[in-house]
């Protein structure tokens, strides 16, 4: 039987080395461009398809393989003759070398590498970090004592690239929007978090191994089981394939009882010693400590900046003219005792988080902005597509919020917001999608949440959470408090309203329950009015009623004669109400790990003989906008460099001068590993030469022109397109030799 092997090829796409002039096209042919990018080739999630084609027709051409062998074996047994036993034992190593194009196909597949040598996810990875590592954008936190998991230091480089980031955040949301921005302390008393539900639900569900009490966090181990099942295990059928990714689809959605039985179900143990595991436990992220001298008030390392925010709402309101919708806006430090922190720069247990809280009617949703965003359109991921195996695709905002997909039109604004602000710091569009949370990831109290999702080398990253949580929070801490954080709406006239009046009887109460009086008094003010109404038609209809009351965590009997419920008309001239919140939390550190990521790229060198690494970083956020060089050690090319060193000062343009004698095109190299966008080299005393660092082409500019040329460029008022039709080319050999 001869079967069709279905090929996976490797596409060039634009998504994964944008070139965004056409003077660049001229100059850079697509093969090229597939050396540009080693992370370039590994497939999609788009490959799903091919990957399942692939698993079915290893299963036939294994069982080809075994029928054939059973034939040779049966010939062998019945004495036939040499020239049919070789016929069959050749038509055997036949099939075994088919079997073997399709597993190389197949792990090509799913590990991300096209078989003929790109590199795979973890070969990128690892090659992207050494160069981050050494060049001093991070590094593990107290490297000298051998570093402790879950800690980094940000170096000059890192520190500048986190800077620019959140200089851009705070200039798209905080003053574009109007926000008001708050600084709120690290350390927070528990009975804030005990209020918000930090306190008994920040958990995570960890194992310990049962012989040495190593702690894993249990989604992580049934995470990676299934991930290795579907890279390393080719035998493994297309159905069992379907069941490990619906798992991994699932994972979230996972009690602790259905994680622990998956677990013994695959038969995981401790990574490092195969012993058997506990079953899983919810154990506190929080971090906690004590607040003063004492140790009588406990308090927390803050786990999100929020609840700084939702505390000062009264405050906020009244600063804000009484008016509503505002947001609040905050960037700081958030901490994390996280289980078994790995992933480098994405799962850290000190990071900084930016948050915005916006403050809004429950009665109108809808966003003045809202039009500016409508018909934006990006890869979108709908719970219903989620559940169905489908795969993230391409929809327009508008007709997303129309069709109810995205709960209202705020809520679908700021996804618009995140969505300009990610692609314009440098993230590929191709490779982020927003995913709506399933029902049974959603609190009880959200109207909806939707998570940016950014695909890196360790897969789909949540990178920034947008939820409406509608009044929990701010309920929350109203009861907690005593302190009403309300806004209200006045009426121009008085509008007349039907009340629900619930009226204790407390003479009656007090003979019946004597002590606990005040508790069945304080349980019965709080109905809603659906459980009002519904008591009285019981006390109605029976005259006496079980009643639970929570404070005593039992049901009394309320006869008819100790309460009155009813509904009264009254005038008003104000709507009180607890606003809704929409809230759109950035982890920074998450967004800059996928930024490095996807600004990474390797090209050879002019002889071909080594790999040099870039950052393509837009010059919003690169560390260096800009080195100047001498051509070589002259004291009047040096003076010329330090004047345009002054001038690019002057601009505010972070920039970095360079009068060593070493050779310009490891000058180049060296500050292209640090992503910077522009070089100035002064080889004469009139002009310069300006050289951008993905093209390598270059221009001639003036002495005194050439400060203002870059500074033009990095703030966007016009493009090296423009500048390279505008000025002379440099064609006089090449400056990167």
């Amino acid at each position: 039987m001869r079967f069709l092997i279905p090929l996976i090829s490797s596409s060039i796409t634009s998504g994964h080395y944008r070139i965004t002039s056409r003077l660049l096209s001229a100059h850079l042919t697509k093969p090229q461009l597939s050396t540009l990018h080693p992370f370039f080739n590994y497939q999609p999630p788009s490959m799903a398809a091919s990957e399942e084609s692939l698993r079915k027709a290893l299963a036939e051409k294994q069982s080809a393989v075994e029928a054939h062998g059973n034939a040779v074996r049966a010939l062998k047994a019945a004495k036939a003759t040499k020239q049919e036993i070789d016929a069959a034992i050749e038509a055997l190593n036949s099939l075994k070398l088919e079997k073997s194009s399709i597993e190389k196909q197949l792990q090509a597949a799913v590990s991300g590498s096209d078989g003929d040598g790109a590199l795979s996810r973890e070969a990128f990875r690892q090659a992207a970090v050494n160069t981050l590592e050494r060049r001093l954008f991070y590094i593990p936190s107290f490297k000298i004592y051998r570093g402790f998991a879950g800690l980094y230091d940000y170096g000059p480089p890192g520190c500048a690239v986190k800077s620019n980031v959140l200089a851009f955040w705070r200039q798209h949301f905080v003053l574009e929007e109007n926000m008001l921005e708050v600084d709120c302390p690290c350390v927070t008393p528990e009975v804030v978090l005990k209020a918000s539900g930090h306190v008994d639900k920040f958990t995570d569900l960890m194992v310990k191994d049962e012989k040495t009490g190593t702690c894993y966090r249990a989604d992580h181990l049934l995470k990676d089981f299934c991930n290795e099942k579907l890279k390393k295990d080719l035998t493994i059928s297309a159905e069992k394939a379907a069941e490990l990714k619906h798992v991994l689809a699932t994972l979230d959605d996972l009690s602790a009882e259905a994680l622990g039985a998956k677990i013994k179900e695959y038969g995981i143990t401790a990574p490092d010693t195969k012993n058997p595991l506990s079953d899983p436990y919810p154990f506190n992220l929080m971090f906690q400590t004590s607040i003063g001298p004492s140790g009588l008030s406990p308090g927390y390392m803050r786990p999100e900046t929020a609840q700084g925010i939702f505390v000062n709402f009264k405050d906020l309101y009244y600063y804000n003219g009484n008016k509503l919708p505002f947001a609040a806006a905050q960037i700081g430090q958030a901490f994390r005792n996280e289980i078994s922190p790995r992933q480098g720069l994405l799962r850290v247990r000190e990071f900084t988080l930016a948050e915005i809280e916006h403050f809004v009617d429950p009665e109108d949703k809808s966003h003045p902005k809202y039009s500016q965003v409508v018909d934006l359109e990006f890869l979108m991921f709908p719970r219903d597509e989620q559940m169905s195996g489908q795969s993230a695709k391409k929809i327009r905002l508008g007709d997303a919020v129309s069709k109810g997909t995205v709960n209202n039109e705020t809520l679908g604004y700021f996804i618009g917001r995140v969505y300009l602000f990610l692609t314009r710091l440098g993230i590929d569009k191709d490779r982020l999608r927003f995913r709506q949370h399933l029902a049974n990831e959603m609190a009880h109290y959200a109207a909806d949440c939707w998570d940016a999702e950014i695909e890196c080398s360790y897969g789909w990253i949540e990178c920034v959470g947008i939820a409406d949580r509608s009044a929990y929070d701010l309920c929350a801490h109203s009861d907690k408090s005593g302190v009403p954080l309300v806004a209200a709406e006045k009426f121009s006239e008085p509008r007349e309203v039907e009340k629900l009046v619930i009226a204790p009887v407390k003479k009656e109460l007090g003979l019946a329950f004597k002590g606990s009086q005040k508790n069945v008094v304080e349980a019965l003010e709080a109905m809603n009015e659906k459980e009002a109404l519904e008591m009285k038609a019981a006390l109605e209809s029976k005259g006496e009623v079980e009643f639970y009351v929570c404070t005593l965590g039992k049901n009394v009997p309320i006869k008819k004669n100790m309460v009155s419920i009813s509904k009264e008309k009254k005038k008003e001239h104000q709507r009180v109400f607890t606003p809704s919140v929409i809230e759109p939390s950035f982890g920074i550190g998450r967004i800059i790990y996928c930024l490095f990521e996807h600004s990474f790229y390797t090209r050879p060198s002019k002889a071909g003989d080594e790999q040099l690494n870039v950052f393509r970083f837009p010059p919003l956020v690169a560390p260096i906008k800009c080195t100047v060089f001498p051509l070589v050690q002259n004291q009047q090319y040096e003076d010329i460099a330090k004047v345009i060193s002054k001038s690019l000062t002057t601009a505010g343009m972070s920039h970095k001068i360079d009068i060593t004698g070493t050779s310009i095109g490891k000058r180049y190299a060296r500050t292209d590993e640090l992503g910077v966008p522009f070089a100035i080299t002064v080889d004469s005393t009139k002009d310069v030469t300006i050289r951008e660092r993905d093209s390598k082409l270059q221009v001639r500019v003036g002495v005194e022109e050439a400060a203002l040329v870059v500074k033009s460029v990095t703030d966007g008022l016009r493009t090296w397109e423009d500048v390279w039709e505008k000025y002379p080319h440099h064609t006089s050999g090449s400056a990167d030799d």
